[in-house]
C-alpha cells in the first residue's frame, strides 16, 4: 500500500542509466540555479535601505552608491566562482576548494557554512514570499505561520519528483519575476527621465528624522545587509553535475547569465529606490513613523512593492508583480534544495556525514537530504514564526564566510599552478576573497547580538559533529579491515524460542530453532498462573520434545524476565551465541494488526541493544 502510494505521489522509479537525461539544460538550469541569487533582488536592496534610514534625508543620497558596490562584489565573487567551475568540474564549490588548497578544517567550516546558509535560504526565502502574499492580501497574516509550513512542504514535494520535472515547475515564476523586474526598472527610468513621474514615494516635505549620524560603520553595515544580494551565487559551482554535457562550460555560460541579471537588477531596484525616495515598509512599522504621508500603505509594502505601486499605481501589473515576487521567493527555495542534498551527499562519501545522506532516491534525487533540509527549516520557521526580519540577522554569515575561503582556496591553488594568465586570476581571488572576508566580519559584528551568534553557533556545531561522524567511521574502518587471511572460530548456538501460547507458528519456530542448535530451549513468562496449567498441559503434546521453561513475573513484564533469563543462559556458556527465535504471525489485512498485541516488536527492540544475541523472526501468514 505504502509502495503504491508512494509511486502515486512521486512517479515511478527511475533507472540509473536516466540520469543523463535527467540532467539540465542551460534554460532550465538558470532558474532551478540562479532563483535564490535572483530573488534576493527582493529584499537585498530593501535591508540597504532598512540599514541607513537611521540617518535621516541622507539615506537616499547613499543607498545608490552603496548599490553600485554591491553590484560591484557580484561581479568579483561571479569571476571568482567561473574560475572555480573550470578548476572543480565534479562540483562541491566553495567545500571541495578549501579542503584540497586551504585543509581539511577550513572545507569543514566552508561546508557547514553553507549547509546553514542553505537552511537559512529556505526559511527566508519561504518567510519573504508568505509576506509578499500577505502584503496584497493581508487576512493570510493571521496564519503566516502555517502558509510557511504549506510553502515548504510544496517545494520538498516538487524536487522529490526528480530534477527535471523541477525545473520545469520553476522555470515559469522565475522568468515572470525577470521579466516584471525588468519591466518596472525600464518603465521606473523612462518616466524619471522624461519627466513623466516626478513625484515621490516619500515627498520633500516630510523630514526623515535623524536617528542616528552618518558614520562608516553604518554605511559598512548597510552594506553587509545588502549583501544579503549575493546569496546563491555559489549554488551553480556546487551543482555542476546536473548540467547537460559539457557540464562546465555550460555552468560557467549560466553564471554568468545569472550575474548580469542580477547585477542589472540590483542597480536598477537601487537606482529607483533612490530618485523616487521609497522607504521600506518594515522600516516605517518598526519606528512608528505614523506621520509619514500614506501610512496606512506604506508600512505594509515593501521595497518592490512601493515602486510598482508609484510608478504603475494598483493595477493589474502591481498585482502581477507582487505574485511573480511571491512566487520567485518561494521558489528561491529550490536552489537550497539542489545544492544542500548535493553538499550533504559529497560530505557523506567523505565520510564526513551519515552514509544516508549520499543514496539517492528512486526519483534520482538525494531525497534524504532534501527531507532532512525541510524539516530543519519547518523547525526554524515554526521557531521564529516566518517573520523575515527576524530570521534575517541568522543569515548571509555562511555565505560570505564560504566565499572567502573559496576565494582563498583559488588564490593558493593559482599560486601553486601557475596556469596561464595566474597573477590576474590570482589577484581577482585574493581581492575578492578580502571584501567578503570584510563582510562576513561586519554582518558577524553588527548582527551578533540580534541573531547572528546563531549561525556562528551552528556553523562550529556542524564542524564538531562533521570531525566526531568521520572519526567514528574511521575507528570502524580499523576494526573491520581484514589484515591476513584467516579461517574464523567455529559457532556454536543455544537456540531459545520465546512462546506467547501455543499454536501453529510456534511449530514452525520449534523446528527452525531445532535446525540451528542441539541446546534447543522454549521459553514461556507467566502473566496469568490461571493460564499455566493449559500451557503445560499443550506443551506435553506438541512440544517436539523441547524443554520449556516457566518464568513467573510478578509485575506481568516480558521484558524483564526475558532479558535476565537470557543474560544467565550467555553465563552458562560464555562461548555460544544466543539466538532468540521470536514466533510471529502476519494478519492477512493491515488493520487486523490493531487488534492484537504488539509485544513482539517490543522484544526485538529491546533485545537489539543486547550484545552477543541474535534475534530470529520466524513469521506464520494467516489466511483469512
Amino acid at each position: 500500500m505504502f509502495a503504491k502510494l508512494k509511486r502515486l505521489l512521486f512517479g515511478p522509479p527511475l533507472p540509473s542509466a536516466r540520469q543523463t537525461h535527467e540532467r539540465l539544460p542551460k534554460f532550465l538550469a538558470l532558474p532551478v540555479f540562479s532563483s535564490d541569487a535572483v530573488s534576493s533582488v527582493a529584499y537585498g536592496p530593501e535591508e540597504v535601505l532598512i540599514g541607513i534610514a537611521i540617518v535621516g534625508g541622507a539615506a537616499w543620497a547613499v543607498s545608490w552608491p552603496i548599490g553600485i558596490c554591491i553590484a560591484a562584489l557580484i561581479a568579483i565573487v561571479s569571476i571568482s566562482y567561473r574560475q572555480t567551475i573550470h578548476a572543480y568540474p565534479q562540483g562541491g564549490g566553495s567545500y571541495t576548494v578549501a579542503k584540497e588548497n586551504l585543509g581539511t578544517l577550513w572545507g569543514l567550516i566552508a561546508a557547514a557554512s553553507l549547509l546553514t546558509d542553505y537552511v537559512l535560504t529556505v526559511a527566508v526565502s519561504i518567510a519573504a514570499g508568505i509576506q509578499a502574499l500577505i502584503a496584497v492580501y493581508p487576512s493570510l497574516d493571521a496564519n503566516r505561520t502555517e502558509w510557511c509550513v504549506i510553502a515548504v512542504a510544496i517545494v520538498a514535494f516538487a524536487n522529490l519528483r526528480g530534477l527535471r520535472e523541477s525545473g520545469a515547475l520553476f522555470a515559469p515564476p522565475t522568468y515572470l519575476f525577470i521579466i516584471c523586474l525588468y519591466t518596472l526598472i525600464i518603465t521606473g527610468l523612462f518616466k524619471y527621465f522624461t519627466g513623466v513621474l516626478t513625484a515621490k514615494i516619500v515627498p520633500d516635505s516630510y523630514h526623515l528624522p535623524t536617528m542616528d549620524p552618518l558614520s562608516l560603520f553604518i554605511v559598512l553595515r548597510a552594506f553587509s545587509s545588502g549583501c544579503s544580494a549575493l546569496t546563491g551565487i555559489e549554488a551553480i559551482a556546487n551543482g555542476i553535475p546536473a548540467f547537460k554535457p559539457p557540464e562546465s562550460r555550460n555552468a560557467a555560460t549560466t553564471m554568468t547569465m545569472m550575474a548580469v541579471i542580477l547585477a542589472t537588477l540590483v542597480l536598477g531596484i537601487s537606482f529607483l529606490a533612490h530618485v523616487y525616495h521609497a522607504l521600506p515598509g518594515a522600516f516605517i512599522s518598526e519606528h512608528h513613523l505614523t506621520d509619514i504621508p500614506n501610512y496606512q500603505i506604506l508600512k505594509d509594502q515593501t521595497l518592490v512593492a512601493q515602486l510598482a505601486d508609484h510608478i504603475f499605481g494598483r493595477r493589474w501589473f502591481y498585482k502581477l508583480t507582487q505574485i511573480a515576487t511571491m512566487a520567485i521567493l518561494i521558489l528561491a527555495a529550490n536552489t537550497a534544495f539542489q545544492d544542500f542534498p548535493r553538499l550533504s551527499a559529497i560530505l557523506a562519501k567523505d565520510r564526513f556525514a551519515p552514509r544516508q545522506l549520499a543514496n539517492i532516491g528512486d526519483r534520482l534525487v538525494f531525497a534524504n537530504g532534501m527531507i532532512v533540509l525541510s524539516a530543519v527549516a519547518i523547525l526554524l520557521l515554526v521557531v521564529f514564526r516566518g517573520t523575515t526580519t527576524r530570521l534575517i540577522p541568522l543569515y548571509a554569515v555562511g555565505v560570505f564566510v564560504s566565499f572567502t575561503l573559496s576565494q582563498f582556496g583559488m588564490a593558493v591553488r593559482q599560486r601553486r599552478l601557475k596556469e596561464k594568465n595566474w597573477q590576474i586570476a590570482n589577484a581577482i581571488s585574493i581581492f575578492g576573497g578580502c571584501v567578503t572576508m570584510v563582510v562576513a566580519a561586519v554582518i558577524a559584528i553588527s548582527k551578533f547580538m540580534i541573531g547572528a551568534w546563531i549561525a556562528v553557533v551552528l556553523i562550529t556545531v556542524l564542524v564538531l559533529m562533521f570531525r566526531k561522524i568521520h572519526q567514528h567511521y574511521i575507528e570502524l574502518a580499523d576494526q573491520l579491515r581484514i589484515t591476513e587471511p584467516q579461517a574464523p572460530p567455529p559457532i556454536k548456538s543455544t537456540a531459545i524460542v520465546l512462546v506467547p501460547g501455543i499454536h501453529k507458528g510456534i511449530l514452525t519456530a520449534l523446528q527452525y530453532a531445532r535446525t540451528l542448535s542441539h541446546d534447543c530451549r522454549a521459553l514461556y513468562i507467566e502473566i496469568d498462573p490461571s493460564e499455566t496449567p493449559l500451557v503445560r498441559d499443550r506443551w506435553e503434546k506438541f512440544g517436539l520434545g523441547v524443554p520449556l521453561l516457566i518464568l513467573e513475573s510478578p509485575y506481568r513484564s516480558v521484558i524483564g524476565p526475558t532479558l535476565a533469563y537470557l543474560e544467565e543462559a550467555k553465563k552458562e556458556r560464555p562461548d555460544y551465541i544466543v539466538t532468540v527465535v521470536l514466533p510471529e504471525f502476519v494478519p492477512r489485512k493491515w488493520w487486523h494488526k490493531l487488534l492484537h498485541n504488539q509485544t513482539g516488536i517490543v522484544l526485538k527492540v529491546a533485545l537489539m541493544l543486547q550484545r552477543d544475541i541474535v534475534v530470529t523472526n520466524v513469521r506464520y501468514y494467516l489466511e483469512k
